[in-house]
């Protein structure tokens, strides 16, 4: 059986960019610095860790769940303006997989609702035969938590199931699990660890349906 598991944020819709953006709002209200610093570091992993990585940074009296709500509600705002893109390619690669009878599953950081949510929004949710969200798990990316419960969920060989990536959290998350990591590099640029973790780099997501189906 074929499978391939999928980020979600930076992945399939151009999510990332937008978290980013609404922080840099935020920010530049309450006057935070180096907040894309931050945030950078936070690409690929849960809410725990993410919170964790802004008080490390910022200090324990940081008001960050009140910064990330503002955050949160300036997103959906952005959303509901029609302003989230769903990445080049992604419909086209999913039909293809459908249509070729692979198995399919999102692995996201992100909570499980907003993960259907936007699936919902984009009418995708019936393309993936499981969706794992990051409250599903117990430990974030990089641990291989998430990508392992995928597999599992598929019934999946993951010596010869893709992992879809574009954050260095998730590539060293699906490469602990065993998995072949594929990385479509979104905000961050390979590095060369990250390369030695790589099954494959493509620079969009139509050069990979083209790998797999050529």
């Amino acid at each position: 059986m074929q499978c391939v598991v999928f980020d979600m944020d930076g992945v399939l819709f151009d999510s990332e960019a937008l978290v980013l953006r609404s922080w840099e709002q935020t920010a530049e209200i309450h006057g935070i610095p180096d907040v894309r610093e931050v945030c950078l570091r936070c690409l690929g992993t849960n809410a725990a860790e993410s919170r964790r990585l802004f008080l490390e940074k910022y200090g324990a009296d940081f008001p960050y769940d009140t910064y990330k709500a503002e955050m949160s509600a300036r997103y959906w705002e952005n959303v509901g303006e029609g302003k989230l893109e769903l990445k080049p390619g992604v419909r086209e690669i999913l039909d293809a997989l459908r249509q070729n009878g692979w198995k399919t599953a999102i692995a996201s950081s992100t909570r499980t609702a907003v993960v259907r949510e936007e699936m919902q929004h984009f009418g995708l949710e019936q393309m993936f035969d499981e969706i794992i969200g990051g409250d599903m798990v117990r430990r974030s990316k990089p641990d291989p938590e998430i990508y392992l419960t995928a597999c599992r969920a598929l019934g999946a060989d993951r010596a010869e199931t893709y992992a879809v990536e574009d954050s260095y959290n998730g590539i060293r998350s699906a490469a602990a699990a065993g998995m072949r990591p594929v990385m479509i590099p979104d905000l961050l640029p390979p590095t060369p660890e990250i390369e030695s973790l790589t099954a494959k780099i493509f620079p969009s997501m139509t050069e990979f349906q083209q790998f797999l189906f050529s």
